[in-house]
């Protein structure tokens, strides 16, 4: 059984420690520790939700994050739309995690009345933009490295 729920501080080294996974699985290409998890996931000013997804052991595999867009924000996301972030350990794929932890993270950027979600996916990640795809994100900008997808919400 797989609990969702917040993220809090305590957090921080399991989120690093998955960061870490898929960075040495080469799905990312940086890592972070617990202080840059917890400056940019769990105590970020722009922070809407942070959930993580832990097994009944306690191990901690996988979060979503969303933040809204702030002016100049590193994304180029639309300025108050929600930005979205999924991070799974590899070991930790389809057994359905990324769904429950976007029906949270979809119920936060709804209840913030957020106009859409913005993620922004490396165009060489077949895993991330299908997941995206499955969510009902779609298409709308494209970078040499990367792939905007957006998910109009209705509130």
């Amino acid at each position: 059984m797989i609990d969702i729920r917040p993220a809090v501080p305590a957090d921080a080294d399991g989120i690093a420690a998955v960061l870490e996974a898929l960075r040495q699985a080469g799905r990312r290409k940086t890592a972070g520790d617990a202080a840059f998890v917890r400056e940019t996931y769990i105590e970020n000013d722009n922070r809407i939700a942070c959930s993580v997804a832990v097994d009944a052991a306690g191990r901690l595999l996988g979060f979503q994050s969303l933040q809204i867009a702030p002016e100049g924000n590193p994304y180029g996301a639309p300025v108050g739309w929600g930005v979205i972030g999924t991070h799974l350990h590899p070991d930790a794929s389809g057994q359905g995690i990324g769904r429950a932890l976007f029906a949270v993270t979809r119920a936060a950027a709804e209840d913030a009345r957020l106009p859409a979600i913005d993620a922004q996916i490396g165009a060489d990640n077949a895993q991330g933009l299908g997941y995206y795809s499955a969510m009902g994100f779609v298409d709308y900008r494209e970078t040499p490295t990367a792939v905007g997808k957006k998910l109009v919400l209705t509130t």
